[in-house]
C-alpha cells in the first residue's frame, strides 16, 4: 500500500524534493562568529542515515548561564520534561546535547529513562552533574530513542569539541530542512565587543506556542540569569511565536539562549540601555532564524508577511494574524495564486476575538487594497491581484481601524510538495 501511494504521489507531484528555500542563502562558515566560552561538536551516530551527522553537543565554560522556553503542547517529549526538570533543580548548565532521527516523544517512562541515561553518561565524561546537562531531540514521534548508539558515541563527540563549529552544528540538527540556518553579529556595549551567534532547525510541524522546533542562541555578554530569562520571553513572543507553516505545534519545541559572561562590560542586571542594545541585537538574530524556518517550510513556494495594525492590543493583532497564517484554505489560495481572498475574511472571522468588527476592516496585498469595510474594494482588479500573488514574497496587511497596536506574523503557502514530504516522512 505504501509503495502504491508513493508511486501515485510521484505521478502527481514529481519525484524531486524541494531543494531551494525561498530567498534563503546557505550560511558561510567563516561568517559565523565563535563565542568565547562555547565549544561545539557533531558526528554521525547512525541514528537515521549513516551518511549524515545526527548528534550535536554544546559545552559551556564556567560562569555561563542558560535560559530556556519550551513547547506548551501537553504531549511534550521526554527531553523537554527532563530539560525543564534540570533547569528547575540548578542554575548551572554545562552542556546541551541534541539528536535527530527520533523525537523521543510518545515513548513513556522508557523515553524519560533514555534521556536521563544520556545526560548521566555525558555528565560523567565531562566531569559535571547529570542535572547540568540538557537533552534535546527531533525526528519522528513515537519512535524509540536509540540511546545506546548515542551513549556509545559520546566519547568521540567530546573529542571533536571546538569553538568554530557553528555551521556543522546547524547541519547536524536538521531533519526535513533543506538548508542549515545560522547567523552571527557583533555589537558594542560600553565600548566592549559582544558576539552573538544562533542556529535553528525547523521546516514542518511549525506553529509554535512558545518557540520553534529547536533554536539555540549564544552570546558572550555579561548578564544576570534573571535578565536573560526576561529577554528570552520577550524575544520568543515577537519572533518564534509569530511563525506558522502548517498550524501544528511540535512536542519538542525548545528555544535556548546562553550567555558565557566573558565580555568585559558591566553586568546587565536591569532593563537599562545596555539591556535594550542586547535585546535589539538578539531580536535581530532570532527574527532571521525564525523567518528562515518559514522560508524553508516544507514544500513552501512563498514567504508571506502578515501585518495586522489598528488593534486595541498586541495580542488582538497577533490573534488575527495567526488565524490567517494557519488557515489551510488561505495558504492553498496563495500557492495557486488564486485571488479567492474571501478566505482571508473568513480566517479573520474565525479568530477568537469577541469584539471583532468586520465592517471597519481594510485588507491589502502588497499595498493594493482588495477589501474594505467587510466587502470587496470598489476598484478590485482580479488580474492585478493575481499578478501580485505570483510573487515569491507577499505582504498582506490587515487594518482593524480601531486602535494603535500592531503585530507581524510570518507564514508560507501550502503546496502539493508539503503533502508529498509528509506522506513519505517515514518511508
Amino acid at each position: 500500500m505504501i509503495s502504491y501511494w508513493k508511486i501515485q504521489l510521484k505521478v502527481l507531484f514529481g519525484d524531486k524534493n524541494k531543494d531551494m528555500a525561498i530567498n534563503l542563502k546557505m550560511p558561510i562558515n567563516n561568517e559565523l562568529l565563535s563565542i568565547p566560552g562555547v565549544k561545539l561538536a557533531t558526528l554521525s551516530a547512525g541514528l537515521k542515515d549513516k551518511n549524515r551527522k545526527d548528534l550535536m553537543l554544546m559545552v559551556f565554560d564556567d560562569e555561563s548561564i542558560v535560559s530556556g522556553t519550551f513547547t506548551q503542547n501537553k504531549f511534550c517529549a521526554a527531553p523537554v520534561v527532563v530539560s525543564k526538570n534540570h533547569l528547575k533543580s540548578t542554575s548551572v548548565i554545562k552542556a546541551l546535547i541534541v539528536n535527530t532521527g527520533s523525537a523521543n516523544a510518545g515513548t513513556g517512562d522508557k523515553g524519560i529513562q533514555d534521556a536521563e541515561s544520556i545526560c548521566e553518561t555525558l555528565a560523567i565524561a565531562l566531569g559535571v552533574m547529570p542535572n547540568q546537562v540538557l537533552p534535546f531531540s527531533t525526528g519522528v514521534i513515537m519512535t524509540p530513542l536509540p540511546a545506546e548508539k548515542i551513549i556509545k558515541a559520546i566519547p568521540d563527540l567530546i573529542k571533536g569539541l571546538k569553538e568554530n563549529n557553528w555551521l556543522e552544528a546547524a547541519e547536524a540538527i536538521m531533519t526535513t530542512d533543506t538548508i542549515p540556518k545560522a547567523i552571527s553579529k557583533s555589537i558594542l556595549i560600553q565600548n566592549q565587543k559582544v558576539i552573538i551567534t544562533g542556529i535553528s532547525k525547523g521546516s514542518g510541524m511549525i506553529h509554535p506556542n512558545m518557540a520553534t522546533m529547536l533554536a539555540f542562541i549564544s552570546t558572550d555578554t555579561n548578564i544576570s540569569l534573571e535578565m536573560l530569562q526576561k529577554l528570552n520571553k520577550e524575544i520568543t513572543d515577537t519572533t518564534f511565536n509569530c511563525i506558522s507553516v502548517d498550524g501544528d505545534t511540535s512536542t519538542n519545541d525548545s528555544f535556548m539562549i546562553s550567555a558565557t559572561n566573558q565580555s568585559k562590560h558591566s553586568k546587565i542586571v536591569k532593563e537599562d540601555n545596555n539591556y535594550n542594545l542586547l535585546k535589539l541585537a538578539i531580536f535581530d538574530i532570532a527574527l532571521k532564524l525564525s523567518q528562515a524556518i518559514i522560508r524553508d517550510g516544507e514544500g513552501a513556494t512563498k514567504f508571506i508577511t502578515i501585518e495586522v495594525l489598528g488593534g486595541n492590543s498586541l495580542n488582538e493583532c497577533k490573534e488575527v494574524g495567526m488565524s490567517i497564517a494557519k488557515s489551510p484554505l488561505v495558504k492553498t489560495a496563495f500557492f495557486a495564486s488564486d485571488p479567492n481572498l474571501g478566505r482571508i475574511l473568513a480566517a479573520i472571522g474565525n479568530s477568537n476575538l469577541k469584539d471583532l468588527d468586520i465592517s471597519i476592516i481594510d485588507l491589502y496585498i502588497n499595498e493594493i487594497l482588495f477589501a474594505s469595510k467587510g466587502t470587496i474594494a470598489k476598484d478590485f482588479d482580479e488580474v492585478k491581484i493575481q499578478k501580485e500573488m505570483k510573487n515569491s514574497e507577499i505582504y498582506l496587511k490587515v487594518d482593524l481601524n480601531k486602535g494603535g497596536y500592531k503585530a507581524s506574523v510570518w507564514t508560507s503557502d501550502l503546496s502539493y510538495e508539503y503533502v508529498k514530504i509528509n506522506a513519505e516522512y517515514r518511508t
